[in-house]
């Protein structure tokens, strides 16, 4: 299947749940996000890890992209297994700087954003699970007022990779997933108003290169120059297989980001997806029915709006969709 369902063009009410600050993949999704006028960002919420210095991360992105309006929430902590890769872009500014509102408890501003809107608000996910999990426990009734878009999972295609665990052919217990099992379960089994995933069978091919990289490296957009001064000191620790100066990494997080208001170049399929208790998402016709991103209609159409928006040339309305 190949429907398009697109959303008319306004403006759609969106959480973004991530663990930037790991993988740089994050920081061009919030990028991307920031970029995106189809999308209200409403809160942006830390998980896993060290939340704190993840939410100071987001805090300092969001001031240089001129977006203190958007709150930021801190998710609970838990132990720590990355180092803090772009600690130093952030050394010296704490969360008491930012302009905007800062939340303690960022599981209960996600429930808080969700059951205050008077429409459906667009939760978009690209880490582990853990605070989704924890906001349908306080209140399950969220389920019903959202639409779920997550980076999560693997049916049919793998990546042998820090980010997957990869066993045998086919399929793989995908980082987001398997990090938190019992979350991931929850989560994929909820009753949400519409849900869609973005596996890495689609968004492991996301890389910016060759002159569409050329034209980020001479932009002068000061969200983007923020992100690559962020991807130059996350490829310090990643060693030759990163060239921040020739291409982008893997930009996982980004698709998902791009299916919170549009399905366009991408072949989706409607499908029954569950956790099982390795942390494969396995396609079961009883399971929740998920729209699933299974393969690229045109790559290279999204690839030139992604860099357009990158470039911060992207404030505007779509009408020919």
């Amino acid at each position: 299947m190949n429907r398009d369902t697109t959303l008319p063009v306004r403006r759609i009410p969106v959480i973004l749940d991530t663990d930037i600050g790991d993988d740089i993949d994050d920081t061009w999704a919030l990028a991307l996000l920031l970029r995106s006028p189809e999308l209200d960002v409403k809160l942006v919420t830390t998980a896993t890890g060290d939340t704190t210095y993840r939410a100071r991360l987001t805090a300092r992105l969001l001031e240089a992209a001129g977006r203190t309006d958007v709150p930021v929430g801190i998710g609970p902590a838990s132990p720590v297994r990355t180092p803090p890769r772009q600690a130093a872009w952030i050394e010296g500014y704490s969360l008491e700087q930012y302009p905007g509102a800062v939340h303690a408890d960022g599981v209960q501003a996600i429930i808080d954003v969700i059951m205050g809107s008077p429409e459906p608000v667009t939760l978009i996910s690209i880490c582990p699970l853990t605070n989704i999990a924890a906001a349908l426990r306080r209140e399950p009734r969220i389920a019903a007022r959202t639409r779920f878009v997550g980076m999560q999972g693997s049916i049919r295609e793998h990546m042998k990779s820090n980010l997957t665990v990869a066993m045998g052919e086919g399929a793989c217990a995908e980082w987001n997933v398997v990090s938190d099992i019992p979350a991931s379960q929850a989560v994929f089994g909820a009753p949400w108003l519409e849900a869609t995933l973005s596996p890495v069978d689609t968004c492991a091919r996301i890389v910016v290169d060759g002159e569409r990289y050329r034209r980020l490296l001479a932009g002068t957009d000061p969200l983007l120059r923020a992100l690559l001064e962020n991807y130059r000191l996350w490829a310090v620790t990643h060693g030759d297989h990163c060239h921040p100066e020739a291409q982008s990494s893997v930009l996982f997080d980004c698709e998902a980001v791009h299916l919170a208001h549009t399905t366009r170049w991408l072949k989706m399929r409607r499908m029954g997806v569950r956790v099982d208790d390795e942390g494969y998402t396995r396609e079961d016709a009883a399971a929740r029915p998920f729209n699933v991103a299974l393969a690229w209609d045109d790559y290279g159409a999204f690839a030139d709006d992604l860099t357009t928006r990158l470039l911060g040339a992207s404030f505007y309305c779509r009408t020919d969709q």
